[in-house]
């Protein structure tokens, strides 16, 4: 049977001020904070579906794809005046998930590299983000859909 350790007072001591010195956990207040952010930008979202469908009378594809273009163009426009950096400090994965993360991910290294040149700079590091998400997403979908072909029959 092994004994159980006694830590010495110095040991207590040390893990009392650990302890007092480490940060609390803001993980609720973080979920609270992305909630209330990623809900913010799917309302939106649906604002711009409405209109599209309502007052502009755009087919069901059509508005699908008319949303996605306004708020992939909004983040891009917020993440090029430095306003998505302030979003995405505050709302924390709020901000990532919904679409305009995505134009955030591309826009962002653009805007960094675009002094090495519009080739090298710009071309070759616009994907470094969003670009290994592409490819696991892109690959995981093939993936998917191979296996739900030979599962149905229709291979």
């Amino acid at each position: 049977m092994k004994k159980e350790r006694i830590p010495s007072q110095k040991e207590k001591d040390y893990q009392r001020r650990v302890n007092e010195k480490m940060p609390k956990s803001k993980t609720f207040l973080q979920c609270v904070r992305a909630f209330i952010s990623g809900g913010i930008i799917c309302c939106i979202g649906q604002l711009i579906h409405d209109f599209a469908k309502l007052v502009l009378n755009f087919s069901e594809s059509n508005v699908a794809a008319f949303t996605a273009i306004v708020l992939v163009f909004l983040g891009a426009t917020l993440t090029g005046i430095g306003v998505y950096d302030n979003i995405g400090s505050w709302a924390g994965a709020g901000s990532v998930v919904p679409i305009t993360g995505f134009a955030n991910s591309i826009v962002s290294p653009a805007m960094e590299f675009k002094r090495e040149g519009y080739v090298l700079g710009l071309g070759a590091k616009m994907f470094s983000i969003a670009g290994p998400v592409l490819v696991y997403g892109i690959s995981a979908s093939v993936l998917v859909g191979l296996i739900a072909c030979l599962i149905s029959g229709k291979f």
